[in-house]
This record gives C-alpha cells, structure tokens and sequence, in this order.
C-alpha cells in the first residue's frame, strides 16, 4: 500500500490556477472544492486558485446571520457557510470569484487581503465606468445613486471570506445583471436601509465573458504587487 503522506509533493511554487466555468454550478459542488483545495494548500499539495463561477439561486448564511434577515426561507435552498458576514443571494447573471490563496506567504495579513478584494472588485467597476466606493461601517462596494435621493446608495459586489490555517477560500461576488429582485428574499448582508443593483441596472451592459477578462486582469496587478 502506497502512504499518501508520504509521496505527495510540495507545489506551494506552482503558478495560481485560474477556472473560469461557464455553467452553473451547484453550491454544494464549489463548497466541496474550496474545502479540498484549501487543505491541499495548507497542506502544501495544491497550488493557490481563483475560480470564477455562477451560481443557481442560492441564499447563503455567513457566521453572523441572523435567522429574521432570511425573509422568505422557502423561495431558494439555503446554505450556512463558515464564511464572514450574514444573508447573500447568489445566482445567474452574478459573477462570483472564490479566492483560495496562502496568507502564510504572501503575508498573514487578513484585512490587507480583504482591501485588496475591494481593490480588485472597485478597479474592475472602474473599467465599466462605474465608481465602486468602501464604507468604514459596513463591508462591500457601494456606488451612490444621487438621481434616487442625496442619500441614496446601493450594493453592487459583497465580499465574504474564510482563512483557515492562513489559506483563504469564499471570496467576492458581483452583480452584472441578476434578477435584483431574487435579493428580497434576505435582509442582504444585514443592511436594510440601502438596496442593491448590478451593471445593468446602473446601464452598463457587460457580457460574463468581458466581466471575467477584467476580473483576472485586475486580480493578477493587484494581487502579484500584494505578494
């Protein structure tokens, strides 16, 4: 009998691998990934990942949900999840990027790595012509909509992340053109005094296709100049 623990091999050296899929894929399934290729990172077995996928619709609970913000649990399946952060939808026409990464050595630094997910997801919007904005007091990348009300601002990308054992899995989503009204289904990430929107919403039709050249675009200058 071969020991696995024995033969395997160190690729910590290997280059990130990037998946883009172009179905959708179950939340279970890429649940299941994250899991293994987070061990295998650590581990020291597997390289470092960014996957860029679909979802059907989906409502996930991160480790602070609270049960009152799940408004209609009937509607979609519903996940809990080890992730940060409370309520999301997931589904077509919303791009998510899972980032399975290691902290140990590009930095044990969580909160750099969180900003630098805003930095990729606000850079990307820029390329549309959309100015994705940080909020001190809540997570996310908000854009102002002035023509609503002076106050008004919605959420166009979430980020929700997991590091165990300094390797990071879950990640960010952004809404190109969901179904924004699948999102009244949850108090979204626990914010009922703001909305959500996507690309479309704001008149910035974008194909998937050209949402995912950015992404990895941007994603490898932010994050080869953070390493």
């Amino acid at each position: 009998m071969v020991n696995s623990q024995n033969t395997a091999k160190k690729v910590t050296t290997q280059p990130l691998e990037w998946i883009i899929s172009d179905t959708v894929v179950p939340y279970a399934e890429a649940l299941s990934f994250m899991e293994q290729r987070a061990t295998g990172i650590a581990e020291g077995t597997a390289s470092e990942c960014v996957w860029l996928l679909e979802h059907p619709p989906t409502y996930t609970a991160g480790t602070s949900a609270k049960s009152e913000d799940l408004l209609t649990p009937d509607r979609f399946p519903v996940f809990e999840t080890g992730r940060g952060g409370q309520y999301t939808y997931h589904g077509p026409g919303q791009r998510v990027g899972y980032v399975m990464l290691n902290l140990k050595e590009r930095g044990p630094d969580v909160r750099g790595f969180v900003r630098n997910l805003e930095e990729w997801l606000i850079q990307t919007l820029a390329t549309f012509n959309v100015k994705g904005e940080r909020r001190d007091d809540r997570v996310g990348v908000w854009v102002s909509r002035p023509e609503l009300g002076a106050t008004k601002e919605d959420k166009i990308a979430a980020i929700g992340v997991r590091v165990r054992k300094w390797v990071t899995f879950h990640g960010v989503s952004l809404n190109i053109d969901p179904d924004l009204e699948h999102f009244s289904g949850i108090v979204p990430c626990g914010v009922s005094e703001h909305g959500v929107t996507s690309l479309e919403d704001l008149g910035h039709i974008a194909s998937t296709a050209q949402v995912d050249i950015v992404m990895k675009q941007k994603f490898e200058e932010i994050f080869q100049s953070a390493s």
